[in-house]
């Protein structure tokens, strides 16, 4: 019971801190990457892409790392380690599977950037959409996956 206490005093401390998170565009020129249009695609186009991974970098760190830590190489952020967003996918041996569970974290990904976290009123991550293009989105994903990769070796 004191552990559910505490929780409970965490989230409600933490709910006004949380609540008045606003997205603000990081300031990257993004000319370099192939141009998306403004319909979302359902995967990420930029995997492989050195560029992208180097402007998802600089992406990141003015618009994540405040609350996911600075080059998302921080366990100490308050909120989640995104290296873990492919972990799964990462295991399999698989090629057609994998492609298969990327696209299901493509999705998820592009869905939490847009949409945010929004739980029980509480703003935990503030939608992007309208704010963050998607090529500086997906190149934000390729730079923490690189991360990921990198964490693992």
């Amino acid at each position: 019971m004191p552990l559910l206490v505490s929780l409970f005093l965490l989230v409600f401390l933490a709910a006004p801190a949380l609540a008045g998170e606003v997205a603000v565009a990081p300031e990257v020129d993004a000319s370099a990457l192939p141009t998306l249009g403004a319909q979302w695609l359902t995967a990420n186009p930029y995997r492989g892409n050195a560029v992208a991974v180097d402007l998802g970098r600089l992406a990141y760190n003015q618009a994540c790392a405040r609350c996911h830590g600075a080059d998302a190489a921080t366990r100490a952020a308050p909120a989640p380690d995104l290296r873990n967003l492919d972990r799964y996918c990462r295991r399999i041996a698989d090629a057609e599977l994998q492609a298969a569970c990327l696209r299901d974290n493509d999705d998820y990904f592009a869905h939490s950037v847009r949409h945010g976290k929004i739980i029980v009123g509480v703003t935990h991550m503030p939608p992007w959409e309208g704010v963050l293009k998607q090529e500086l989105a997906w190149a934000i994903q390729v730079f923490i996956e690189a991360q990921a990769r990198g964490a693992r070796e």
